[in-house]
């Protein structure tokens, strides 16, 4: 290995700034040295109280202070750590090795901008870009202030102020908007918002690019307001949503999809040549010929190269996976053959579950990245497969033509920590038993070096239930259980699949998920300070993988009682009910799951009433019916379960359909007809205030956990 350099990098200072906000006191006793050449690697060692850290560039220096801190200090960056840590003193450590097992590090996704980011300020995503670094992310997806540059694009091509205003539509939608997805949607866009986020994104890419980041910048995908080619667009639809785009031949598009790149250089003060571009993302060609696709990508590319010259066009395979009956080997050869292999990176991003690599023969060695999605939407719920996951990129990493990057690209952040940190460490580690090489550190490194020794068997009994999800299709979605659920009488008719699918959600031994539970209970009870912390997070979330199946099961016997008996069980009903009660008042213990938080973050950028209530609009819609009251095709898509949600929301959707079951047994028809409209009269009223005020807390999580754990751990299995 070469020596290190002896003067001070140039990233040095940057990396010494994120030491600054995560270490602590202690930061100051940081020194760095840098390596020059391949591979990605860094070296630590710490003599005297000095931490020396040697690497070839700032995101392996990044991973080489975290690896210190969590082998070392036993302290883990995770998004629910309180930093700066409190560290004084840097412990003395013999010098270690770290080197990349792949070249780069993807993450973030489109969708998890708008379902987890979209109203996030400069803390917010300075923290999350600590966490990138951290976590060995070289190649973020950066979408902040995109609206600025399309905004700015769409005038000088010759739209007015307005029009691309009203083209773009809510801030709250603006990934989808990016994708090509919809057309003024939600909206209109306030002005200010263009402005704030022009400067917002300006100032991500910047932390971003100095930490050694190369940020992947949205492309142009042919989706363009109509007025700007009065009838040279064609209409192309998903979900009930109808968009635009503009034929590859036309001679505008190439100049459009040249405009925006050189609007980006110039508003971003420059760019790092990566282009997310997914012109069909879960939408058919326009065109059915065959070679159509492959004249979208000269187009596309013609014009990313007329702007700049070192472009690589980044892909989703998503298409390929969601349409396969479309998109036939010979279809993807076709449309990938019209890129050189060298302008163009593929995201393989459901590779945890259906690896489109192994169906189409590693996309004959074009460069990609093995992503993991795990769960559409964000959903709440804890379920993931961390050693199939592990398994499966192994298998990909011993191929003859094994991935060049390990990424994230899950729908939205801040769930499952458990699933995102392993992923990310595979990038610079392999991972072959989680249970025995890496959940025991993981815990330790979470919870702090103090923790009680029932924080391990905790951890492991959820490794054992329901992180342990072999085969198990997770996303989308097949089933999400009752909670969130838009409640009907359908299942009166016949209870048989009802109780296939919640007897399918537990294909583990129930006794051990909640012993588990108990154990961190007893774990947060025997350290309560812990509770403040990642381990109060993890309360939550075992409370919520119990009771969301405890609601499931009450909910099926309320079904199979009215099947059998054809009379109202209204004590199981209440029963029913008091689950959700249960579940909120914990849930509102902890400020991450505060449906409120969400809407106050959002309205925070209003400057005005007309602002307020587009931004609150978007923050009520997004989370609940997604569309309109018109268009339920993605009712309840990105329902979370999060405080005023499970005891107002969902509650009061299935508090009206327990009121209409004496009905429905005796006219169904009516009875559905009438539930329909108490449901859409429920919604169009939460859209139009939101919830009612409800007091804060006044009992912890751990009182709250103790408390749940006591009434539901003689839960019959499910």
């Amino acid at each position: 290995m070469a020596a290190a350099t002896q003067d001070p990098p140039g990233w040095s200072t940057q990396v010494a700034a994120l030491g600054r906000r995560v270490v602590g006191p202690a930061h100051r006793r940081i020194v760095f040295g840098e390596y020059q050449g391949a591979p990605r690697r860094f070296t630590y060692h710490a003599d005297g109280g000095v931490l020396t850290i040697e690497a070839t560039d700032a995101v392996a220096a990044s991973v080489g202070l975290h690896t210190y801190l969590r082998r070392v200090c036993g302290r883990a960056v995770t998004r629910d750590a309180h930093l700066p840590f409190s560290i004084t003193t840097l412990p003395d450590a013999p010098p270690t090795h770290g080197t990349a097992e792949t070249d780069q590090a993807y993450y973030l996704d489109f969708c998890a901008t708008g379902h987890t980011a979209a109203y996030w300020g400069w803390d917010d995503w300075e923290r999350e870009i600590d966490w990138m670094a951290l976590h060995g992310v070289t190649t973020p997806l950066t979408v902040v202030g995109h609206e600025a540059v399309l905004y700015e694009a769409y005038v000088r091509l010759g739209l007015t102020e307005s029009q691309a205003r009203a083209f773009l539509g809510g801030p709250g939608y603006l990934p989808w908007q990016f994708m090509g997805r919809l057309d003024h949607f939600a909206g209109p866009m306030p002005s200010s918002w263009v402005h704030t986020h022009r400067d917002l994104g300006r100032r991500v890419l910047g932390r971003q690019r100095s930490l050694g980041m190369r940020p992947v910048l949205p492309g142009f995908i042919g989706h363009v307001p109509p007025a700007l080619a009065p009838g040279r667009t064609r209409p192309r639809g998903r979900h009930g949503l109808v968009t635009h785009v503009l034929d590859p031949t036309d001679p505008l598009y190439a100049r459009i999809c040249a405009t925006i790149v050189r609007t980006q250089q110039e508003l971003w003060e420059g760019t790092d040549h990566l282009y997310a571009i997914d012109p069909f993302i879960e939408m058919l060609p326009v065109e059915a010929d065959p070679s159509f696709p492959g004249v979208v990508a000269r187009a596309t590319l013609d014009g990313l190269t007329r702007a700049d010259p070192r472009a690589v066009w980044v892909m989703r395979t998503r298409p390929f996976s969601h349409q396969s009956d479309f998109w036939s080997p010979e279809r993807v050869s076709a449309f990938l053959d019209a890129i050189p292999d060298e302008r163009l990176h593929l995201l393989d991003l459901w590779s945890e579950h259906d690896p489109q690599w192994s169906r189409l023969e590693a996309f004959g060695g074009i460069p990609r990245t093995w992503g993991a999605l795990l769960d559409c939407g964000g959903r709440s719920e804890s379920i993931a497969g961390l050693q199939d996951a592990v398994d499966r990129l192994a298998m990909a990493k011993d191929t003859a033509h094994p991935p060049t990057g390990v990424g994230l690209a899950m729908e939205a952040t801040g769930n499952n920590p458990a699933f995102f940190e392993l992923i990310m460490d595979q990038a610079w580690t392999r991972t072959e038993d989680v249970a025995q090489d890496w959940l025991p550190d993981f815990v330790r490194q979470r919870y702090g070096t103090g923790q009680n020794p029932e924080s391990p068997a905790g951890r492991r009994g959820l490794l054992d239930t329901v992180l342990g999800a072999s085969g198990v299709r997770v996303a989308p979605e097949r089933f999400n259980g009752v909670l969130s659920l838009r409640p009907h009488y359908r299942d009166l008719e016949d209870p048989t699949r009802l109780r296939e699918q919640v007897t399918g959600l537990v294909w583990y031994p129930w006794s051990r998920l909640l012993r588990a539970w108990e154990r961190l209970v007893e774990a947060a009870e025997a350290a309560p300070a812990l509770a403040d912390g990642p381990l109060g997070h993890d309360l939550a979330d075992v409370a919520t993988a119990v009771l969301a199946r405890v609601a499931d099961h009450r909910y099926l016997e309320i079904v199979e009682h009215l099947n059998r008996h054809r009379t109202v069980p209204e004590q199981r009903v209440a029963r029913f009910l008091e689950v959700f009660d249960d579940l909120d008042a914990l849930l509102d213990t902890r400020p991450e799951y505060r449906y409120r938080g969400w809407e106050a973050k959002a309205t925070s950028w209003a400057t005005s009433t007309e602002d307020h209530r587009v931004l609150a609009d978007n923050a009520r819609r997004v989370l609940t019916v997604w569309i309109t009251l018109d268009n339920l095709r993605l009712d309840d898509y990105a329902a979370r379960l999060w405080s005023g949600l499970v005891g107002d929301y969902y509650r009061s959707r299935w508090e009206s359909w327990g009121t209409g079951l004496s009905e429905a047994l005796t006219d169904p028809e009516g009875a559905a007809v009438r539930l329909e409209y108490r449901l859409n009269e429920h919604s169009e009223r939460f859209l139009r205030r939101g919830l009612a005020y409800t007091p804060p807390p006044t009992e912890s999580t751990l009182v709250r956990s103790r408390h749940l754990l006591e009434r539901y751990a003689g839960t019959e299995s499910p």
